[in-house]
């Protein structure tokens, strides 16, 4: 009989599943785990500790609710699913081999941390005599699957994306059957069945991210279907923060909690019946795999290295008072309010719009001359749907060192961007509260606002809200100068 196991990483559920299809299609007895991986869960060091010392990172949490919903669908099927808090390297053999089982099947996974991993498990495995099987399931396209016509890859969006809609085929984006038959799913050996590891045992509290992220399949699915009834306005909406223009679905894609062949498919179908909104997200989802490609064809941007070599010259603020913008960047105080209502967002949810993403990110990087590697770090240990290869691209795309970066010289004003994307204020009213009374005009910069304005609304500057930690123009000014040093710029 052959037996096989599931290993699950980022790719969270139990449909359209490339690892879970073939282990199905190709063994008669499966069973499902999960590894909380110790290497990545005990660095994590998000907020302040809670009253038992328990780290509070929704992330996990929401990671864990997910699963839990996966054991429950597996419990269902007269299976479970295997979950431990350890290394995969030592997890994985030692389960496999106490199956007994002849493969091991996953995902790929890009990271380079993680082919590494993937590289130990499948050597330790081999030495059991079982083999390891890994699909393509996160991307559309990888590696090296859309190239140049000299075969070279691509480190310009527009003409790779070009080449992807042109390769795109049906195949591309097929549906992965996940129908068990009956007994198919095994249960649990006893000596296996675990207790599921709590939050609490891993180190880690309750969050509360389910109340405005649902996780699981579920969740994620019933975001789809409301995102889907708005999609033909994405294109007006997707740009301004105090309304619902986007899809919200980053977090359950980010941990394959929805298939990303499953929404290419509703984007590519309704693009071709002519829906403009659905061809900017199909877009977005390309401007995905094109991330995607582009770290796994340059592992060194892991290591902090820009795309352009050039812009390692450039000479970042430093010392005690760089640390004393950074932070304030950080807690939402640098007295440009629509940068502070966004870093608010970030902070109070784990979320932050797409737009404010690009607003911040040049803020920090050319109003405040800080190295964009720490709103990188910034941005990795607080954001939701972190993704090591769409972050590593949009900061660099911000501070213009990357593949296809917005020009150095192309600097955010931040009060424009303000009154342009969140013309009433009712974005930064939301997160800003103590600026409320301020008019629709004089909310975006309160320190040009006149006294007896300020006096009606109750702000002292100073004290209610903070000056501006910087000057835009001049900021601009010595930006213009820092960047100087690069050679070549494109």
């Amino acid at each position: 009989m052959q037996k096989a196991l599931v290993w699950l990483r980022r790719d969270l559920r139990l449909y359209d599943n490339a690892a879970l299809h073939h282990a199905l299609k190709e063994s008669e007895q499966i069973w499902v785990a999960f590894i909380f991986d110790t290497d990545i869960l005990t660095p994590l060091k998000q907020g302040e500790l809670d009253s038992k010392g328990l780290k509070h990172d929704r992330r996990v949490d929401f990671i864990w609710q997910g699963l839990m919903q996966i054991d429950d669908e597996l419990k269902q099927l007269g299976g479970g699913l295997i979950a431990r808090f350890g290394k995969p390297t030592e997890c994985i053999p030692e389960i496999a081999k106490a199956l007994g089982v002849e493969t091991v099947f996953t995902n790929h996974d890009y990271e380079p941390s993680a082919i590494a991993r993937d590289e130990i498990v499948q050597t330790s495995l081999e030495k059991l005599g079982i083999q390891f099987e890994s699909f393509k399931d996160q991307v559309i396209f990888e590696k090296k699957e859309i190239l140049t016509n000299s075969n070279t890859v691509f480190s310009i969006f527009t003409p790779y994306k070009n080449n992807w809609l042109k390769t795109l085929q049906e195949k591309d984006l097929a549906f992965y059957e996940c129908n068990p038959k009956p007994g198919q799913l095994a249960s649990i050996p006893k000596k296996l069945d675990l207790p599921f590891p709590s939050l609490e045992s891993m180190g880690f509290c309750p969050t509360g991210i389910e109340a405005y992220l649902p996780p699981g399949s579920a969740g994620g699915q019933a975001f789809l279907e409301d995102f889907l009834s708005r999609i033909d306005h994405y294109q007006i909406g997707r740009d301004f923060p105090a309304i619902k223009g986007v899809s919200y679905l980053s977090t359950h894609l980010r941990f394959g909690m929805l298939s990303i062949r499953g929404l290419v498919r509703e984007a590519h179908r309704r693009m071709l019946a002519g829906s403009m909104g659905a061809t900017i997200w199909l877009s977005e989802l390309i401007w995905r795999d094109f991330y995607f490609m582009i770290l796994a064809n340059h592992p060194r941007l892991v290591d902090g290295a820009s795309f352009k070599p050039d812009y390692d010259n450039i000479v970042w603020e430093e010392g005690v008072h760089a640390k004393k913008l950074f932070k304030a960047w950080c807690e939402g105080k640098t007295g440009y309010p629509l940068v502070d209502a966004a870093m608010h967002q970030l902070n109070q949810s784990g979320y932050m719009h797409n737009r404010l993403r690009m607003v911040v990110a040049s803020f920090l990087t050319k109003d405040l001359g800080i190295d964009w590697r720490w709103g990188e770090a910034y941005f990795a240990e607080h954001l939701n749907d972190f993704e090591l290869s769409s972050n590593n691209g949009g900061w660099q795309w911000a501070s213009s060192s990357g593949c296809d970066a917005q020009p150095y010289f192309r600097i955010f004003n931040p009060i424009t961007q303000s009154e342009k994307f969140d013309p009433e204020g009712k974005f930064i009213r939301r997160y800003l509260p103590q600026l409320e009374k301020l008019s629709k005009k004089s909310i975006h910069a309160p320190w040009k606002v006149g006294h007896i304005e300020l006096e009606a609304a109750g702000i002292v500057l100073g004290r209610d809200y903070p000056l501006p930690v910087v000057d835009h123009d001049e900021a601009r000014k010595k930006t213009l100068v820092r960047y100087s040093v690069v050679k070549k710029v494109g």
